[in-house]
């Protein structure tokens, strides 16, 4: 496993110093903060691999941080292992609920935690993996090289085509509306208007020739990539 950088959120010296140690062996890097406001600036700034935080600390508690964290988009994607001697199920749920990856409790087992790290970037890196490559109906997608070809023959796409085209294949099933698909896949990019989304799915149906009918309009709602029975 490549070396990853971890932020550690947590107001017990003893048990930073735990984590950075044990942590640092199996050859991570590890950044440390003691309050839940010093945690969200080196969250925002380090944009780490992966957080360890705390659920009681002092002034913003750790429900407080994850809630911030996950509404931020430079940071709501960024796995969070709270750490906690709150054991209730009720506290369980409620992180959960709030976006944490997954819940352990103190005192805690370093070996434990080492395995729960460790599942966490697998599962990151396995997701990553299968999203890079999507398939439908002889539709192939291939992030990593920009690359789009229908039923094996080379197929151009602009950007943003590419883009729109890898949400809906990702997403397959799903109706997006105008606007819905603007902000997932323009980001905010100034001088779009939503009729935009119609002018390049039209041109994405000409290019996909025989398929076009993959890409669904759902009147009065806006598009779907249809679900399909397999990637033959």
């Amino acid at each position: 496993m490549s070396k990853k950088l971890i932020l550690a959120i947590d107001d017990e010296k003893d048990i930073l110093k735990l984590l950075q140690y044990n942590l640092e062996r199996e050859g991570h890097q590890v950044i440390v903060a003691k309050t839940g406001e010093e945690g969200l600036e080196a969250a925002r700034s380090k944009k780490p691999d992966l957080i360890l935080l705390d659920l009681m600390l002092p002034g913003m508690d750790g429900l407080e941080v994850c809630k911030i964290l996950r509404g931020n988009k430079d940071t709501k994607n960024i796995p969070i292992l709270m750490l906690t001697a709150k054991s209730s199920e009720l506290d369980q749920i409620l992180g959960l609920e709030l976006g944490a990856t997954d819940y352990i409790t103190k005192p805690f087992s370093v070996k434990v935690l080492s395995a729960r790290v460790k599942n966490i970037f697998r599962n990151k890196e396995a997701k990553k993996e299968e999203s890079i490559v999507l398939k439908a109906n002889g539709l192939t997608i291939d992030r990593e090289r920009h690359s789009f070809t229908v039923n094996g023959k080379p197929v151009s796409l602009t950007k943003l085509e590419f883009q729109m085209l890898g949400f809906l294949m990702e997403n397959r099933g799903k109706v997006f509306s105008r606007d819905q698909l603007l902000s997932s896949v323009w980001e905010g990019q100034a001088f779009v208007v939503d009729r935009t989304v119609d002018v390049h799915m039209r041109s994405i149906r000409q290019k996909l020739g025989k398929h076009r009918d993959l890409i669904e309009t759902v009147r009065g709602s806006g598009y779907r990539f249809v679900e399909t029975d397999g990637d033959a």
